[in-house]
C-alpha cells in the first residue's frame, strides 16, 4: 500500500476507567500512537458483501504495524470523522507490515 493511500490521520486510544476520590469511574483516554491509516467507509461493493458476519461494521482501516505496541480489540480509534470501536483485527497476509481492523462509529447516544 502507497503512503499516498493513507489517507487519514488516526490516534489508536486505549480508554482505561479511572476512579474518582468517591468510587466512581470515569472514561480515561490514553493515546497510544499517533498514525496514518487508510480509510474506507461501509458500501455496497463486494468486499463488504463478503463480510457479511461483520454487518455492524461501519469503517475499515489499515494501517502499519507499530513495534512495540500490541493494538487489541478493545481500544479506540479515533479520527477527523469522529471515534470507532475495534471489532476485529487482522494481519493483513500475516506479514506483520500492515493492521486492519473493523470498526463500528460510536455514537454520541451509546
Amino acid at each position: 500500500m502507497g503512503f499516498g493511500k493513507m489517507n487519514c490521520f488516526i490516534d489508536i486510544i486505549a480508554v482505561n476507567p479511572v476512579r474518582d476520590e468517591a468510587g466512581f469511574a470515569t472514561g480515561g483516554d490514553t493515546i497510544l500512537a499517533s498514525v496514518r491509516a487508510y480509510k474506507e467507509d461501509k458500501h455496497a461493493g463486494e468486499k463488504w458483501a463478503n463480510m457479511a458476519a461483520f454487518a455492524e461494521a461501519s469503517a475499515l482501516f489499515r494501517f502499519r504495524y507499530i513495534p512495540g505496541l500490541v493494538v487489541k480489540e478493545d481500544m479506540v480509534i479515533a479520527c477527523a470523522g469522529g471515534r470507532y470501536e475495534i471489532i476485529r483485527l487482522e494481519d493483513v497476509r500475516g506479514r506483520r507490515m500492515y493492521l486492519e481492523a473493523l470498526t463500528k462509529k460510536v455514537t454520541s447516544g451509546g
